[in-house]
């Protein structure tokens, strides 16, 4: 990784999982890292087991469930931080959870892995233009490809709802926000740059929320089994975004992931994404959507 003191970072899920090693990696190579949790206590305990940094670690409080506390956050966080921001990474998520609506009466996992960053993009946009080439970074899955295409008709589930259907939907979601939202930055001639990356089969807490959730213990007991057996270390899970978020010369829309076999470990390469995740007629469609759901229109001129 490059030095990167003087440069400013926010890291949303940063107290565990890929989150937390994405913030200590940047910070360990002098970045100042915003880390952007739900729950504060749990982000200050994080915070003191990152060990030693050359940078700087601050620990906010953001629920990308709920749109007020993302505009709060970036309304206080631009407010606080006037000289800009050199990269946002868009990494906290929920997997496979029973269906549950948000604050704001969209379904949990759409609302938290994509309409939730979709807004804090938007409203932290400025931030990001006042830095020359700063950058974007979304994490996908590669469990992206286990949606055909979004489906606009029952977006929330609220007429047939599948918790791993829901999940693939909201990851194909970020693929397609990161390829609409790089096409309207080069049409608006910004230096401002966003690609996708994903950590393969990485060994995290994620794994175990939606089997907690539901009561399946048995399925919970397999789960934490295979993460043992198969996954990688969630140290390996984050170099993939590392590399989408420092690697110099990486093009927008670029997608990163683990270059083992199928993609599920190993050190990070470009990948290729699905056929859906290329669709700009659904990239499009799903950004209108997303501007009306969350009322975040951003300062992009087409």
């Amino acid at each position: 990784m490059p030095d990167l003191s003087g440069r400013t970072a926010i890291v949303t899920g940063a107290n565990s999982g890929l989150g937390f090693y994405t913030a200590q990696a940047l910070a360990r190579n002098g970045a100042s890292v915003t880390m952007a949790v739900r729950d504060v206590a749990k982000g200050n305990s994080a915070r003191e087991l990152m060990g030693p940094i050359r940078g700087n670690l601050d620990v906010w409080r953001l629920d990308l469930s709920d749109l007020t506390s993302v505009r709060t956050f970036a309304h206080q966080w631009s407010e606080s931080h006037t000289n800009g921001l050199d990269l946002l990474i868009n990494n906290a998520g929920i997997m496979a959870i029973p269906r549950r609506e948000s604050v704001d009466g969209h379904e949990m996992q759409f609302a938290t892995n994509h309409l939730g960053h979709f807004a804090l993009t938007g409203l932290l946009l400025p931030a990001l233009v006042a830095i020359p080439h700063s950058r974007v970074v979304n994490v996908s899955s590669g469990a992206h490809r286990m949606a055909r295409r979004i489906n606009f008709d029952d977006l929330m589930g609220k007429k047939r709802y599948s918790k791993w259907g829901a999940y693939g939907q909201s990851k194909l979601a970020n693929l397609l926000f990161t390829s609409e939202l790089q096409r309207r930055l080069a049409a608006n001639d910004l230096t401002v740059t966003c690609s996708a990356a994903h950590p393969g089969y990485a060994a995290t807490n994620l794994q175990g929320v939606g089997p907690a959730m539901s009561g399946a213990s048995l399925e919970g007991k397999i789960t934490a089994i295979a993460n043992k057996v198969l996954a990688q270390s969630p140290q390996m899970g984050a170099l993939p975004t590392l590399f989408a978020a420092t690697m110099p010369g990486l093009p927008g829309n670029s997608y990163v992931g683990p270059g083992g076999f199928g993609e599920m470990k190993g050190h990070p390469k470009l990948v290729d994404r699905s056929e859906a995740a290329k669709d700009p007629a659904q990239a499009e469609l799903l950004w209108q959507v997303s501007e009306d759901l969350t009322g975040v229109d951003y300062p992009l001129d087409l």
